[in-house]
């Protein structure tokens, strides 16, 4: 009797909960909750190398080294979005074009190909290109969503990259259920990436290993809880096919109130090993970050701990950011068996009069990279790395951001952002040794 009462009262909360939070009872409709949105972005880079870092520029005669890259483009994003229809079931859509004008079309201005924009087989810059950016069918039940197409997916796994001209995007089905304000779930499979620079869908690939080897599709399942007491965490289970398996651990605590002291804590933890039929070879990878951050009015000082156990690289989906790592910032700091700490400071000006205004400095170290105990090919597996080269690697880099919100008027919410960087890399490390000045605007325009 006990248990039978117990489940009918567990079923009744759950369902007034349900029913509380069921946005599809709140559709207005197909047509009636359909949006129109435009992203205008202008993306300047300029690139040098130093030390022994070069670019290269593709030559009748073969390959000629440059130390310098400009990058120059103008992007639109044009969005529409579908409301849902009525009923139990909501039916929507999404459609995105993303556009790109290169304004920089010299051919040793470019340099590199296509890392930066989208190249033809000679090199030169093409003038513009266009692609369906996002494009998807979606289900919703009551605060649960399935979409099934093109996605800019976010979560610790997989999320859509978006430090060029255009974001990248995956194609496949997510799930988003969102039915307590306590907790959150993400689900998808997802078989091609869309890159930043290009005009098609790709196969998966790995983003440090040897890209000659893909994987069919990436699956994963993981949930955020937010319990109170400044607590939050996230677990989250993939599988890259016949790649590698893949377990994130996240935690965060906030405790405190800016106008006096504020203090957040985040550890971040990645387990990777090999996959099916081990494509890049054997993996047994964990790597983990701790960030402290205090917080007093507009001040803001990060100090954070990063560390890689493992003969290969943590790594990543390619076109994805899935990484959650503290000291991922130009470079991943992410080398076998690598430590890191980075140190950063980040400042409001709203405190000062200027809200909108924000500032951020960073300086990361990472050393100790070391590859030469790598067997990742034994028994005759793919080299899915090629680390063994790497002994007592080192870098370093120093940043600067500036950004911009405007706060009111006809270009309201746009955000005008300037970052300086340097990285300074030593003993074969992978990012190289550069220094970069970027300026990016985005104007984002809502039509209805």
């Amino acid at each position: 009797m006990y248990p039978r009462l117990l489940l009918a009262v567990t079923l009744a909360s759950s369902t007034q909960a349900f029913a509380q939070d069921n946005a599809q009872a709140s559709a207005p409709g197909f047509l009636e909750g359909s949006t129109l949105d435009l992203n205008l972005r202008h993306y300047y880079s300029n690139q040098h190398t130093q030390r022994t870092t070069h670019l290269s520029i593709k030559k009748a005669g073969g390959i000629e080294p440059t130390r310098v890259r400009e990058t120059w483009v103008q992007t639109s994003m044009l969005k529409y979005s579908s409301g849902y229809t009525q009923g139990l079931i909501g039916v929507g859509v999404d459609a995105g074009i993303f556009s790109a004008v290169n304004l920089e079309r010299g051919h040793g201005k470019v340099a590199n190909g296509g890392d930066r924009v989208l190249v033809d087989g000679d090199g030169d810059a093409i003038p513009t290109w266009s692609r369906l950016g996002v494009g998807d069918v979606r289900f919703r039940l009551s605060s649960t969503e399935i979409k099934a197409g093109r996605l800019m997916t976010d979560n610790p796994i997989l999320r859509y990259k978006d430090n060029r001209a255009l974001p990248s995007s995956f194609q496949g089905v997510g799930l988003f259920s969102n039915e307590f304000d306590w907790l959150s779930v993400q689900g998808g499979s997802f078989e091609r990436a869309i890159p930043r620079t290009g005009t098609g869908a790709e196969k998966l690939t790995t983003t440090f290993g040897n890209r000659a080897y893909t994987g069919a599709r990436i699956s994963y399942l993981g949930a955020t809880v937010k319990p109170g007491y400044g607590l939050e965490a996230s677990v989250y289970a993939s599988r890259f096919e016949d790649m590698w398996d893949q377990t994130y651990v996240g935690l965060t605590h906030r405790i405190g109130d800016k106008s006096d002291i504020a203090l957040k804590t985040a550890f971040n933890y990645y387990h990777t090993s090999d996959s099916g039929d081990k494509n890049l070879g054997y993996i047994d990878n964990n790597a983990a970050s701790l960030a402290f951050t205090a917080t007093h009015l507009a001040h803001s000082l990060t100090l954070a701990w990063q560390q890689v156990f493992g003969n290969e690289y943590f790594d990543y989906v390619w076109e994805s950011t899935g990484n959650y790592m503290a000291n991922s910032l130009y470079s991943d700091y992410n080398g076998p068996n690598e430590k890191s700490w980075q140190l950063r400071y980040d400042l409001d000006f709203a405190a000062y009069g200027v809200p909108g205004l924000t500032a951020s400095l960073w300086h990361a170290k990472g050393w100790d990279i070391d590859g030469t105990h790598y067997d990742g090919d034994r028994n005759g597996h793919n080299t899915g790395y090629n680390v063994r080269s790497l002994d007592g690697a080192k870098h370093n880099e120093n940043g600067l951001m500036l950004a911009y919100v405007i706060q009111s008027g006809t270009l309201k919410n746009t955000v005008l952002r300037t970052i300086v960087y340097n990285h300074r890399a030593s003993g074969g490390q992978i990012d190289g040794s550069y220094d970069e000045f970027r300026l990016v605007a985005n104007v984002p325009i809502n039509i209805f």
